[in-house]
């Protein structure tokens, strides 16, 4: 830890502490130190004695002090960080910079470059799975301390003896002192209206700068180094779930669909009309000192601005009626209500975003032609990259409903419609037969009057007519995509186009249809993965699916899950799973002549898929990266990559260059594949067994995770609108991928990111000298395998299988709670000396210092935290029912998240 940041920690802790003592009194602040000095040295017994029989309204106060200290910490972190990127963003080695060093170093030619972008698409899909628990309002207080705490240091560094260093300290003091104030949870459990302005504020805060600039920087680039025929296509195109994601969620509606696409379109295109205001000020020019084009002339005629000092200025006639036709576009798209003023009336709205760029073209053309290139690659530039990357729609809607429930609702139609009265009973060849025949028939199959439809029916009929509304206001883009989940076989991806094509999304026409929307199945267990390429070739033999495919340009898009593999096969295993899935998905496609496209639904943790963007996509297989790659961004990682434009600027740029290299570099260095592929497969096999003997065999195992882990009161801390399962049952499978990960991190055991891992390695290397080698050899040289055990060894770092021991007195059947905890201990140490002995290091954390130090200088503030939780839970479930019990559980939850970060 640098001096520097060791200071500002301290800094801020002494005026947490200094509010603390005023707030609550001297003798509250003394607990709070007393549990520091046991928690710096390591006094969990001594925590565990102080914490037995105090009030739960004193152990709350030391609850919300540590949780205070998290995000007081995280802070301190996150700036030193941003300060040592800053200190080095020019360098030779920031990455898109790399990048193209590597693109010259590899020769990559031009029509390899055309090859790339012709289905280019780099995007990142922010979903509504928040294990990020701070409120709005925390993260506007923790903006105000770093803007407060960056003018510190500037001022320690160049004016040490300044007087504004008081008043600085006296302003972070109130912030944090409101911050102290302010509930870190919320008192009632978010909507989905809430979630879908979350979302929204991450391009307030950056992507509606960033997006367009890095687009407008990549195109720029790309032909200064190809040439001027490169393609100027933008690379980012983001997407969302929240909204339109009703897996599972009956609390998404036609109305939250509605709600999102208009929310998204409203902000774009709002954006629009900020950046033509801005424009018409600064395009000053005069046609007495500038040559204009006769296009621009036209344009600026109609712009209805006959003032007379504007007479010799066309660029900003024109602009101004521009944006006067962008306020009307508002109007009708939105409303009246949402655009102040009329003047705007005399205009005729947008009818789509290329009649918007093509007056934004005329603009750039004319500037261009009179040698102001300068002027036209700024902030018009910028808007015209933004006008390609966001449309009028500004992110993609992706819909997403399990296959059972489509199954359903496909049930339920083709018996109102006497189609068929018990569609689920018919074979998988049946059912393919008659979803095909429906599909080539143009009649409407949902009769305008019929016997009202179930709830769960209704609802779905009623998203899909929204979906339509959706792409007939907002354009094609705005929901290009419905996702199947759990896709086991070819009549699952075929039910949802039945409903596509009733609402307009699809047109029949016999064997050739067309429409706007691409299916995408998603393969998430074990077996599905490994099913996933046979599935993907029989969709591919049906005529009808082939035609449509052809016309939504030969790309299938297909979607691996990270999190239900993990929960069935463990770490290795799955991880294993989706990289030969992958495999032998590339495979198929080669032999069909397909172009694919992945979109990995990558969870924040290690356990479902998180890891560094950059690694994770090189570390994909030749073939499964052309140009596209789609990844889903959840929790408390959307704002630690989105929340300012300098981090999300990195991040984004991570996505861009990741997919450029993975798409036309050999980034694979592997002397023989054949055999590294037949390691794995081994390593996973002994993986998925050892896993399997614990979660799926071991008696014991459901009582010890559901009484040692904080399960069951996840459901009660407010974090998001989605139930904690599909089903209301005891099944680990039905059981979503947050609650299941952020159980195992809220009791230090990360389960999902290691186990299994330490057995399959000793395993099959057994004593073997050159098997050791190989592995050895294989983790210097193969992307795959140095990700998967990086990642690993950031999950353990964060564990505390000794911690996890208390966690397991919660269990009533105390020959259970030892034999699981002796088997979590056993298989921890030995995956921790096999890690340790395969890379060659004597540290867990030897290839990330940054974790390094953050895990020292702050993971012994968490004891108290998990004691504090502890004695919480045992009160709670001996039946103390009062609110302040629940509530400092929940306090606990959120302090031990945001101290984990990526916790579920």
């Amino acid at each position: 830890m640098t001096e520097n940041l060791r200071d500002d920690i301290r800094y801020l802790g002494r005026i947490l502490g200094n509010v603390i003592r005023e707030q609550e009194g001297n003798e509250a602040f003394e607990r709070v130190e007393q549990a520091r000095r046991m928690s710096l040295s390591g006094g969990v017994d001594e925590l565990v004695a102080l914490f037995r029989n105090e009030e739960p309204a004193k152990l709350i106060t030391v609850a919300r002090a540590f949780n205070h200290f998290a995000l007081l910490a995280n802070l301190a972190e996150d700036l030193h960080d941003e300060q040592a990127i800053d200190a080095r963003i020019d360098a030779p080695d920031s990455t898109l910079e790399a990048t193209w060093r590597k693109l010259a170093d590899a020769d990559v030619e031009f029509h390899d470059v055309q090859r790339m972008l012709k289905h280019a698409e780099v995007a990142p899909v922010l979903t509504a799975h928040p294990t990020e628990t701070r409120r709005r309002t925390v993260f506007d207080a923790q903006k105000h301390i770093t803007e407060l705490m960056q003018l510190r240091r500037k001022l320690l560094e160049t004016q040490p003896e300044s007087k504004r260093l008081a008043t600085i300290e006296r302003d972070i003091t109130r912030r944090i002192t409101m911050l102290w104030q302010t509930a870190l949870i919320r008192a009632v459990r978010p909507r989905i209206e809430d979630e879908i302005e979350v979302g929204l504020r991450y391009y307030s805060l950056s992507l509606l700068q960033e997006i367009p600039a890095i687009n407008h920087d990549v195109a720029t680039e790309l032909r200064a180094r190809f040439g001027p025929d490169v393609p100027d296509v933008a690379m980012i195109k983001p997407g969302s779930w929240i909204g339109g994601d009703h897996d599972g969620n009956p609390y998404v509606t036609a109305s939250t669909l509605h709600y999102a696409t208009s929310r998204a379109a409203e902000t774009v295109l709002r954006y629009y009309i900020r950046q033509l205001h801005a424009l018409e000020h600064e395009l000053s020019l005069s046609d007495r000192l500038s040559e204009v084009t006769v296009e621009l002339v036209q344009l600026a005629s109609k712009g209805h601005n006959d003032v007379p000092s504007r007479v010799d200025e066309p660029y900003r006639r024109a602009i101004h009626g521009m944006r006067g036709r962008m306020m009307s576009t508002v109007a009708k798209l939105i409303n009246e209500d949402a655009v102040e003023g009329t003047w705007f009336k005399v205009h005729e709205p947008y009818t789509e975003p290329a009649e918007f760029a093509a007056d934004l073209d005329i603009i750039d053309a004319s500037l261009r032609n009179s040698n102001d290139d300068i002027i036209a690659d700024d902030r018009l530039g910028t808007l015209r990259a933004a006008v390609a990357s966001f449309g009028f729609h500004l992110y993609s809607m992706d819909m997403r409903q399990n296959s059972d429930s489509f199954e359903s609702v496909i049930a339920e139609v083709f018996r109102g419609a006497r189609i068929h009265p018990d569609y689920a009973s018919l074979s998988e060849q049946e059912k393919r037969r008659l979803l095909v025949t429906e599909l080539a028939s143009p009649r409407p199959i949902i009769p305008a009057r019929c016997a009202p439809w179930t709830e769960a029916t209704q609802r779905e009929l009623d998203i899909f007519a929204e979906a339509a509304r959706s792409v007939e206001q907002f354009g094609e883009r705005m929901v290009p995509h419905c996702i199947i989940s759990m896709a086991t076989s070819v009549s699952d991806i075929l039910e949802p186009m039945i409903l596509l094509k009733e609402f307009g999304l699809i047109r029949a026409d016999g064997d050739r249809p067309t429409g706007t929307v691409d299916v995408i199945p998603l393969f998430e267990t074990i077996e599905d993965l490994q099913a996933g390429a046979r599935i993907l070739r029989e969709l591919w033999q049906l005529p009808l699916y082939r035609n449509y495919l052809q016309q939504r340009g030969n790309v299938q898009e297909v979607m691996l899950g990270y999190s239900d593999s993990n929960k069935d096969g463990g770490y290795f295993a799955a991880n294993w799973a989706l990289y030969d899935a992958e495999l032998d998905i590339v495979r198929a496609c080669r032999d069909n002549g397909v172009t694919l496209r992945f979109f990995h639904g990558r969870g924040g943790t290690v356990g479902r898929g998180g890891g560094p963007s950059y690694e994770a996509i090189l570390a994909q297989p030749n073939g499964a990266v052309q140009g596209a790659v789609r990844i889903t961004e959840q929790g408390e990682i959307i704002s630690a990559k989105y929340g300012n434009p300098a981090s999300a600027r990195r991040n984004l740029e991570a996505l861009v260059s990741a997919t450029v290299e993975a798409s036309l570099l050999d980034v694979e260095e592997l002397a023989d594949r054949s055999r590294a592929y037949e390691i794995m497969r081994e390593i996973a096999n002994l993986s998925q067994q050892k896993y399997a003997s614990l979660v799926h065999e071991e008696p014991g195992f459901i009582e010890y995770f559901t009484s040692s882990t904080p399960l069951h009161e996840i459901g009660a801390l407010n974090i998001g609108s989605r139930p904690s399962s599909r089903k209301q049952t005891e099944s680990i499978s039905d059981l979503r991928a947050i609650p299941w990960v952020l159980s195992w991190s809220q009791s230090r055991v990360m389960l999902p990111g290691w186990f299994g891992v330490g057995t399959a390695l000793q395993q099959w290397v057994g004593g073997d000298v050159e098997r050791l080698a190989e592995l050895r050899t294989l983790y210097k040289t193969w992307p795959f395998f140095t990700s998967v055990l990086s990642n690993m060894a950031q999950v353990m770092s964060k564990a505390d299988l000794e911690l996890a021991r208390l966690y397991a007195t919660l269990v009533d059947n105390r020959e259970v709670a030892e034999r699981v905890a002796n088997t979590l201990s056993e298989e921890y140490a030995l995956t921790l000396e096999m890690y340790l002995t395969i890379i060659e290091a004597e540290s867990l954390l030897a290839d990330n210092p940054a974790l390094e130090r953050s895990v020292r200088s702050r993971f012994p503030y968490l004891l108290p935290l998990n004691v504090i939780q502890l004695e919480l839970l045992r009160r709670y479930r001996a039946g103390d029912a009062r609110e302040v019990v629940s509530r400092g559980i929940q306090l606990t939850m959120n302090g031990l998240s945001t101290a984990l970060r990526n916790s579920g």
